[in-house]
């Protein structure tokens, strides 16, 4: 079986787990992807939102509550490899990047924007590196930027693609009107491989955005020569993933006509669950009362919605009044499943 080498770590089977926050990836569907060999990410989106003091201290309660995720994973995995997800556009970045050095984690995965200067925060660190992508021009930007201002390049590049859940780094009418993204994917490669050659470092690519079969990783592995896939709506619907039972229950009720492309207040699109939050509350709007800080560019005055709020209320199970993100196959999800189970099915791993 192929194995994903970041550097100095190996993964024996090449699949990272996707990030997905407020609650719905932390220590354990982290720690259970990566006890199967995999790469388990925690998601640094507002960890401590259930934290006792988490609106008075948000900040102390956030880094407090990322910290035991990290540990707890690294531990119920026996060691395995547990990275974590840190938005660019999220307030407090540099602190989130010092927390997960401190505390043992393997990799920071960072997009919703691009990571300028990620590996000035993680300076003196071995921690692995591994922004995210949708394009060639993408790539070509953050490489430069990095070798340029910092002497380095990523340990990890991950692509993702138009049929990814949560937020997208696409125009909303460009996420509707790709039909195919090898071409880009190869591209990406081709700006990869120039980097490589010139810098005498090996770069390994991962992609993720639709990867839910056994034949979309083959598809990935052998066609299109990738070192791994990532996977995250796959692994919702899972006795593992943290979040409530009613979140998992809405990916397995969901039906194809379920999905939609929304506008978030982060000022991406995002791919989500069309429910009774985005046909009938979005709307009308919900005035914000209580602003967390949690994004750059977000003006509680004209923002139509908190986002923080509505994603808390997903990772609680109030599906109605929340934002609920998911992957564009969310669709074929129809049962509860484990996460062996899945990582057998796509890998063809037998038993």
């Amino acid at each position: 079986m192929k194995k994903l080498v970041i550097g100095d770590l190996t993964a024996n089977i090449p699949i990272i787990q996707g990030g997905m926050g407020v609650g719905i990836s932390m220590h354990s569907l982290a720690a259970a992807v990566a006890k199967e060999g995999g790469i388990g990410v925690i998601s640094a989106a507002q960890p401590g939102f259930l934290e006792p003091d988490f609106y008075t201290n948000t900040v102390e309660a956030n880094m407090r509550a990322l910290s035991r995720e990290i540990r707890l994973a690294k531990e119920q995995s026996n060691g395995g490899i547990i990275g974590v997800n840190i938005m660019v556009a999220a307030t407090h970045y540099e602190e989130f990047v010092h927390c997960c050095i401190e505390n043992g984690a393997d990799l920071i995965v960072s997009g919703a924007g691009l990571p300028m200067d990620l590996p000035k925060f993680a300076a003196d660190s071995d921690i692995k590196l591994a922004p995210i992508v949708s394009s060639a021009k993408a790539c070509k930007v953050i490489f430069s930027r990095w070798v340029k201002k910092y002497d380095r390049l990523p340990d990890l590049l991950v692509i993702e693609g138009p049929k990814a859940g949560g937020h997208l780094g696409f125009k909303a009418e460009e996420v509707l009107n790709i039909d195919n993204f090898d071409d880009e994917i190869l591209k990406i490669k081709e700006t990869k491989k120039e980097f490589e050659e010139k810098y005498n470092k090996t770069i390994p690519v991962v992609f993720g955005g639709g990867v839910y079969t056994r034949e979309d990783v083959r598809h990935c592995l052998d066609d299109l020569g990738l070192d791994g896939v990532q996977m995250a709506t796959r692994f919702v619907a899972t006795e593992e993933c943290d979040a409530d039972m009613a979140f998992k229950q809405a990916y397995v009720d969901a039906k194809l006509e379920d999905v939609k492309i929304v506008k978030s207040p982060v000022g991406m699109p995002g791919r989500a669950l069309n429910n009774n939050f985005i046909k009938n509350i979005v709307p009308e709007g919900i005035k914000v009362t209580r602003c967390f800080r949690c994004l750059y560019h977000c003006d509680p005055a004209t923002t139509p919605y908190c986002i923080s709020q509505a994603l808390f209320n997903a990772a609680k199970g109030d599906i109605d009044n929340a934002l609920v993100f998911c992957g564009e196959n969310v669709y074929k999800i129809d049962k509860l499943s484990t996460v062996k189970d899945i990582i057998d099915e796509v890998l063809d791993r037998k038993a």
